[in-house]
């Protein structure tokens, strides 16, 4: 029988030591590390953690894996969130959802119930957060009456895994939904609930139950403002599929963005309306980005993105003003703040517009974070046509990435980018002279035009 190993792990951070440690290494907190004692299993022996038996593998030649079929994919009925999932639930996937406390992640997955259980399947809701009455309340709410969903209001790990190892033996091949993973604690732990230590452990314990019995289990985690150590970091490259939620709580829109998905591409987004009775798609989110745009302002520009593979038109917005302080503000809302000062620094170079005395605003409308440069050109249209009190047509759309020289750089899938513009009604499009091929071209009721330099881009517009 193998001897008990001691060991000393740090109850914030996770870090294991041989020794106690007044302070730990990792963190840099004090008194934080506590002692564990560890039964070493019996070589090739079974193991049991958390109630649960699992034996030893045996390794599998590649050749001799059947994937012909392919995963088994089950859809949420959700079409956004479909989207982002390229099709909807692996069959014995760890899916992590993150966000901000208030986002709209538990309604979110009340309505995935809802639209599985409707579809014949079961679901299993398990929540540390409300009791049962307290989710029975919100789904009456949000108007949900399928018969295919469980609930149960708990937030000790053993007994979690013992509910769905009953269920499995019933025959329930349940999908998991855990919310939240910081608020399940093990018994088998001495730290604090919602620690890293208590995280991990208990999503290694999940990722194992779903490998095992092909049964996805979907968990939330909460993130922090302040980037807390107990945010989904830790948990990304254990879970197959990452998505986060963006948004403010008190905007009217989310957003949910894939950041990791083993199964298919990506960084695909799903636009959803936070109303009433729950999360509602958007089926159109440029036309929705769009509404309520100023047409005719300086210093107001619509620009092209990409998010993953769906194109996406948005509104940059700029605005300068006299400053009256030796160091004039650079502000950025939207975009990477040292991308925009970069791109001010290249306007004032390259273009001669002296920004040296006036404050610069650059701000996407809508709340939307764009992570492409392919918003650089429409950020310097913007700022100029507001230095110079000049507006840009209304039906122009404007995208390519500005390099230190000035020059416009072709940016991916322009062809998407100008179908889309044309689809909502815009009529002339500013695009890089790279991106002028037979992608673009043949467009009769679309005015292209290809610019190479900046300077090129302001002789047209100004």
């Amino acid at each position: 029988m193998p001897k008990p190993k001691t060991t000393y792990i740090c109850s914030e951070c996770g870090k294991e030591q041989l020794k106690w440690v007044g302070r730990c290494p990792a963190c840099g907190l004090f008194s934080t590390y506590e002692e564990r004692t560890v039964q070493a299993s019996s070589p090739g022996g079974a193991r049991k953690s958390g109630g649960a038996v699992f034996s030893a593998a045996a390794p599998v030649r590649l050749s001799e894996i059947d994937g012909a079929a392919g995963p088994i994919i089950t859809p949420t009925g959700i079409g956004e969130l479909d989207r982002v999932l390229n099709g909807g639930i692996v069959e014995g996937s760890l899916l992590l959802i993150g966000g901000e406390p208030g986002i709209g992640k538990s309604t979110l997955l009340l309505q995935v119930c809802d639209k599985l259980g409707k579809a014949g399947a079961d679901t299993l809701y398990v929540s540390g957060e409300e009791s049962a009455r307290q989710i029975k309340l919100r789904a009456d709410r949000l108007s949900i009456t399928t018969d295919g969903l469980s609930v149960l209001s708990e937030n000790n790990l053993e007994s979690i895994l013992a509910v769905m190892e009953n269920r499995h033996a019933a025959g329930k091949n349940d999908i998991i939904l855990i919310d939240s993973i910081q608020t399940v604690y093990s018994d088998e732990s001495a730290s604090q609930t919602g620690s890293v230590s208590q995280v991990r452990g208990a999503a290694s314990l999940f990722m194992r139950a779903a490998k095992t019995r092909g049964t996805p289990v979907i968990l939330v985690s909460h993130v922090t403002k302040d980037g807390g150590l107990a945010g989904p970091k830790i948990l990304e490259h254990m879970v197959d599929t990452v998505l986060y939620f963006e948004g403010e709580r008190h905007a009217g829109y989310r957003v949910i963005r894939s950041v990791k998905n083993r199964f298919g591409p990506a960084g695909e987004i799903g636009v959803f309306e936070m109303r009433g009775t729950g999360l509602e798609e958007i089926k159109n989110p440029s036309q929705y980005m769009l509404s309520g745009r100023s047409a005719g302002v300086p210093g107001s520009v619509v620009t092209a993105t990409m998010e993953g593979s769906r194109p996406l038109l948005t509104e940059v917005q700029s605005l300068v003003a006299y400053s009256n302080f030796p160091a004039p503000r650079r502000t950025a809302n939207g975009m990477d703040y040292n991308r925009v000062a970069m791109l001010l620094a290249v306007l004032e170079k390259r273009a001669g517009i002296a920004l040296g005395n006036y404050d610069s605003y650059v701000n996407i409308a809508g709340g939307l974070k764009i992570m492409e440069p392919a918003a650089d050109l429409a950020v310097l249209a913007a700022t100029a046509g507001n230095f110079k009190n000049a507006a840009v047509p209304a039906d122009t759309v404007i995208f390519g990435e500005v390099g230190l020289t000035g020059e416009v750089r072709g940016v991916t899938n322009a062809d998407k980018r100008v179908a889309e513009a044309r689809k909502l009604g815009f009529r002339r499009c500013v695009l890089p002279s790279a991106n002028m091929g037979k992608n673009t071209s043949g467009k009769k009721d679309m005015e292209l035009l290809g610019v190479s330099k900046i300077t090129e881009m302001m002789d047209i517009l100004y």
